[in-house]
């Protein structure tokens, strides 16, 4: 069960007009917020995020706080499963096809839908994942989570491409700034290196919580530029995402990062987020 434009129905009756200028222009933006327990996780956040979306394309949020909350309640309970991630789609609307804004504006197209949340299978924890380096040739608002995702499909299908799961990009051959779909950690002598939360790159929840997680339990770590060198040379490297948690990155450019398996950061910042899923993001 969806929500489009007001009604609930089942995904297979949802129907979006050609010239919604989502399809046209990629003019919109989404959210996705993860599930824990029937309840959403961390829900003021991804709404305040979705707001600096909706804010760096001059969209008019369609609805207040309380009304989201009670459009994705409804979602949560029509879908059956207790662990889920809510998709939210939001895009200018309906009008003829110019580039400038509907003048007057129309109604913004609004779509939610709910798939099961998924857990990274326990052959990936042990062995970890390879990647692949590229540079990072998307816009300068990596900050606004656009709908116009081509370029992140394109970095990502790199990986596909070389047998791997995941895009590292390098923006100007210099400096890391995220996964195609993701965010990336790197770890050198212990300590936990995060690049900064700016216009390059999206600013992840699950990026926060794995700051907090490292705060709360006294495990170093310093928010700067990550040069390509500190990148190519880690002890480990570190992925995270809504949907994939945290894994370790142990193979990259197809040569092995450290140790070529997970390694003690790893394993420690993953029992933890464990702990912190099981014990605040399932709280009632």
């Amino acid at each position: 069960m969806i929500y489009l434009n007001g009604q609930y129905m089942p995904i297979e009756e949802a129907r979006v007009p050609v010239l919604d200028r989502g399809f046209i222009f990629g003019d919109g933006v989404y959210e996705v917020i993860p599930v824990y327990s029937g309840r959403a996780f961390r829900l003021e956040e991804h709404l305040r995020r979705l707001k600096h979306s909706l804010d760096g394309i001059r969209l008019a949020n369609p609805h207040s706080d309380e009304e989201w909350a009670g459009i994705l309640d409804k979602v949560i309970a029509e879908n059956e499963a207790q662990d889920q991630y809510l998709y939210l789609h939001i895009t200018r609307g309906v009008a003829k096809r110019d580039h400038a804004f509907p003048n007057p504006p129309v109604p913004p197209t609004v779509f939610v839908m709910s798939n099961p949340l998924p857990t990274p299978p326990d052959h990936l924890l042990a062995s970890g994942i390879s990647a692949v380096t590229a540079e990072d040739n998307r816009w300068l608002r990596c900050d606004i989570k656009a709908i116009s995702l081509l370029p992140n499909v394109l970095l990502r299908q790199m990986a596909i491409d070389e047998g791997c799961a995941e895009t590292i990009l390098i923006r100007n051959k210099e400096f890391l700034t995220e996964g195609a779909a993701s965010n990336i950690f790197a770890v050198k002598e212990g300590m936990l290196l995060a690049p900064p939360k700016d216009n390059l790159m999206l600013p992840g929840i699950t990026y926060d919580v794995i700051l907090e997680i490292a705060g709360a339990n006294g495990i170093p770590f310093e928010v700067r530029r990550i040069s390509l060198a500190e990148v190519l040379h880690a002890d480990e490297l570190l992925l995270t995402s809504s949907t994939r948690e945290v894994l370790a990155i142990t193979k990259l450019d197809g040569k092995p990062v450290g140790a070529g398996l997970p390694g003690p950061m790893f394993r420690r910042m993953h029992a933890l987020y464990q702990e912190f899923k099981h014990n605040v993001m399932r709280a009632k």
